[in-house]
């Protein structure tokens, strides 16, 4: 049972929820209530099983408490809060002989020993007493309702520790709503519960106590003992007559001295716990399953949202969108104005003998040619990857996780580092091409004719085909379909057949256009590492779901092997 509930334990530790997802505030409470019992009391306790008794004393505010515990001990172990709210350290009162039950490595380990008062609420103050029997201890909590919300969580952790509640309340104040959620959630865990009303004056005993015990029997507590404690004097020690709270000490010094009693108690409550810890921790693997769900949905989106804009970004520089305006008009100078494309209508080697003649000669055209296509798939793949932003941020918005991970993120615009890359990466597929052009031009046979048109000139005629690839000319001329972009890069295509023919002509095409798919992938990779590296920062693991389901299940089974042998008396043979 030890090894099963400390593989819950770290199961919970793994599972995530970081993703303000419908309801999850709720399953981080439940998560880390459930890490706190554990470590503060489930696992400890299984360890100690023989160690004493521990009641935590719990309530409203003004209920008198820490009267109730000196009264209790016979001794001021513990000072009453003067001023609300009380803001001091627990209190735990045992027996001399019983103090290493309680040192640092045992229960709310979390919890710093000291053995003086205090007002930090992260010690326990640890106060022997030879007037408490052996085998119990008291502990002092802070009041369930305070104003103070440290107070409130220590209270809680506090309770989910404790093997037996005495839970105090007062005739004023026995019907407030806070307590009774705390008992509430005793009575789903089974935990074991003793209630006192506590300093109730005597005409009002019999109509208080009647209606609490209604109250009890309604939520699932008819079995826990109430006590009701009569009004009267307080010492200057700050203790009741010691018969107003016989009742309430000799119940618990009975627990104390029959072992047999104090185990039923224990386990009652250990029990409990390890009941609902099993079934809580499926809402919290359904919790985590989900946050697994949102998060490949939102990185679905952003791959989506990016994914497009590499496609419009290959569209648009494949379909002669981009032999428009500043590069049509650069293009033309270069291979000559409009007389030159209307000449493609004659033959094949009247053709290529006029582009070659326009060509020649013209190196500072080239330039301008390859200065325009730099900046226009510059701006092509600026403008794709700011709609890619904006898409990408609209869907995250539109999801309360999405919302969540991008805060105060400027995701919905392009990244500030993004225009230099892009420049960069232009200026290098240029080069790429240039090199291909070269490359090829080695060949002895394409050598005179590449000095005569310069690396420049073919290497934005192979630009051109490239960006026309979607609707190049055949080898028999450009078709009516091709008369626009198709018809606007076929005197590069002829230049370039030219001087290295068809076959090489299309490998150069294509492994430019690879070149350039592979540089657009990059860029835009890169920005969409924006959203997605706020999901990987995350670290969610996808198993932790399933190991966090295993985990529990080995803890009912254990719990069922334990029952089992208990029935068949085999005791605690499923420890």
């Amino acid at each position: 049972m030890v090894t099963a509930l400390v593989r819950v334990h770290q199961a919970l530790h793994d599972v995530a929820l970081p993703l303000d997802l419908d309801g999850v505030d709720q399953q981080r409470t439940a998560r880390a209530a459930m890490i706190d019992q554990l470590e503060d009391y489930v696992i400890p306790r299984m360890m100690t099983i023989d160690a004493p008794l521990l009641a935590v004393v719990g309530g409203s505010t003004g209920a008198g408490k820490s009267t109730l515990v000196n009264s209790l001990v016979g001794a001021r172990v513990t000072a009453p809060g003067l001023l609300r709210p009380t803001t001091r350290s627990p209190v735990l009162v045992h027996h001399p002989g019983d103090a290493e039950w309680f040192g640092q490595d045992r229960l709310l380990p979390e919890l710093t020993r000291v053995e003086h008062p205090t007002d930090d609420p992260a010690s326990l103050q640890l106060v022997a007493s030879d007037l408490l029997h052996p085998g119990l201890a008291i502990l002092d909590a802070p009041d369930v309702d305070s104003v103070e919300e440290q107070n409130r969580r220590l209270a809680a952790e506090l309770l989910g520790a404790a093997d037996l509640w005495l839970f105090v309340t007062s005739a004023a104040r026995y019907a407030d709503q806070v307590p009774w959620e705390f008992l509430k959630v005793a009575a789903e865990r089974s935990t074991a519960v003793a209630v006192v009303l506590d300093r109730t004056p005597d005409d009002a005993v019999q109509t208080v106590s009647t209606h609490l015990a209604r109250m009890l029997a309604a939520r699932g507590l008819k079995d826990s003992p109430l006590f009701i404690v009569h009004e009267g004097p307080v010492s200057t020690e700050g203790l009741l007559p010691a018969d107003h709270v016989a009742d309430v000490r000799g119940w618990l010094d009975m627990l104390a001295d029959d072992a047999a009693a104090r185990t039923a108690v224990v386990t009652q409550t250990l029990d409990g716990a390890i009941r609902a810890l099993t079934f809580d921790v499926h809402a919290v693997a359904d919790a985590a399953g989900g946050q697994i769900e949102a998060l490949g949905q939102l990185r679905l989106e952003a791959a989506m949202a990016y994914d497009e804009a590499v496609g419009r970004i290959r569209a648009a520089s494949a379909d002669g969108t981009m032999l428009r305006g500043e590069v049509l008009a650069r293009w033309q100078e270069f291979v000559g104005t409009g007389e030159l494309l209307r000449s493609l209508e004659a033959g094949a080697s009247t053709m290529r003998d006029r582009v070659v003649g326009a060509i020649k000669g013209k190196p500072h055209q080239a330039e301008r040619v390859a200065a325009a296509i730099e900046s226009g798939l510059e701006m092509l793949i600026l403008e794709q990857a700011e709609s890619a932003a904006e898409r990408a941020e609209r869907a995250w918005q539109a999801t309360s996780a999405g919302r969540g991970l991008t805060g105060a993120a400027d995701l919905g615009r392009a990244s500030r580092t993004l225009r230099p890359q892009t420049a960069r990466a232009v200026r290098d597929w240029q080069q790429d091409v240039f090199e291909m052009v070269r490359a090829e031009g080695a060949d002895k046979r394409a050598g005179a004719k590449m000095l005569a048109y310069g690396t420049n000139g073919l290497g934005v005629a192979l630009m051109v085909v490239v960006f026309a690839s979607a609707a190049a000319p055949t080898a028999a001329g450009p078709t009516a379909e091709e008369a626009g972009a198709g018809g606007v890069a076929a005197p590069g295509r002829r230049l370039l057949e030219a001087v290295f023919g068809d076959e090489n002509v299309r490998s150069l095409a294509n492994r430019a256009r690879v070149s350039l798919d592979r540089r657009v992938d990059e860029l835009m990779t890169g920005e969409r590492a924006r959203y997605t590296g706020l999901l990987d920062a995350l670290e969610l693991d996808g198993d932790a779901t399933e190991r966090l389901r295993h985990a529990a299940r080995r803890v009912a089974d254990a719990r069922f092997a334990y029952q089992r042998d208990a029935q068949r008396g085999g005791g605690g043979g499923g420890e």
